[in-house]
């Protein structure tokens, strides 16, 4: 399965117009949109919330048979293929699960692709042919549907979030997506997590943490010692929040670096199957 890394911001940029064989007025700026969305689930108190610890060891597994045996406190999966039933033996046995979703692109095969108009999808992914990213200025078509997958988190027994691609801002997306764009979007993203009394972490977009580590519970990052952006975690762990990293390449050579940052660390193969190497 393909996941979205923290080098694709590093890509060359690509023309909208390769991508977009609907009219190109989807590259241009549309009107500012302020329609609220008003989570239907009730906000629960920020005590009632479970958020992981630094301490935890945790499992990424978004591909394959979902292996329930791995030795890990924290299994962070997809939201889609796992189950109520999968929640349940993990709770059992004194686990805590992550539910994986995204919410900055559209996947082709998401039981709820067709809800997405086109004019809110924009370049294809760079890598990732199924995937395009989202034009996150239109508040009132993706918080619904955002709002609608969180509910499915909640009703299968999910403790926490994991929205993906929340930083289409530094990517080629074909819209003129601005940081202040994005800071508004995660924040409501972690919003309407927290109304269902689901903790939320921040995937990656390291450039605004300084401004979004009080909205997140936790963050999730790929790679940081491979780009040497490691440090820039130090908000979340100063504050006792965790940092659920993983390393894709190389040996386990940066595990004592990890646990000086405070980061919850492992190395698996880029496919993110049940095989994973723990600090």
């Amino acid at each position: 399965m393909k996941r979205h890394l923290r080098h694709k911001a590093r890509v060359a940029a690509v023309a909208c117009a390769a991508f977009l064989p609907f009219s190109l007025g989807a590259c241009t700026p549309v009107p500012d949109v302020t329609a609220e969305v008003i989570p239907e689930a009730r906000a629960e108190p920020v005590s009632v919330r479970w958020t992981p610890s630094p301490s935890d060891s945790w499992q990424w597994q978004l591909s394959g048979a979902l292996d329930l045996t791995v030795d890990a406190d924290v299994y962070d999966v997809d939201y889609e293929t796992a189950t109520q039933t999968d929640n349940d033996t993990l709770k059992e046995n004194g686990r805590h699960s992550i539910c994986y979703l995204s919410v900055g692109s559209w996947e082709d095969f998401r039981g709820d692709a067709e809800q997405f108009p086109e004019t809110v999808l924009g370049n294809i992914v760079d890598g990732w042919p199924d995937e395009r990213w989202l034009d996150i200025r239109r508040t009132d078509v993706l918080l619904p549907i955002m709002a609608a997958r969180m509910d499915t988190c909640a009703a299968k027994g999910f403790d926490a979030v994991e929205p993906d691609n929340v930083d289409g801002y530094v990517n080629e997306t074909g819209f003129p997506l601005t940081a202040d764009d994005q800071v508004a979007y995660n924040r409501s993203v972690a919003e309407l997590a927290h109304a269902r009394g689901l903790s939320v972490g921040l995937k990656n977009d390291i450039d605004q943490i300084p401004e979004l580590a009080d909205d997140f519970d936790f963050a999730v990052n790929e790679e940081c010692f491979r780009y040497g952006e490691c440090e820039a975690y130090k908000p979340f762990a100063d504050e006792g929040k965790a940092v659920l990293h993983v390393e894709y390449q190389g040996p386990l050579d940066f595990c004592a670096e990890s646990r000086r940052i405070g980061l919850s660390s492992m190395l698996k193969p880029l496919d993110l199957g049940p095989a994973r190497s723990s600090c």
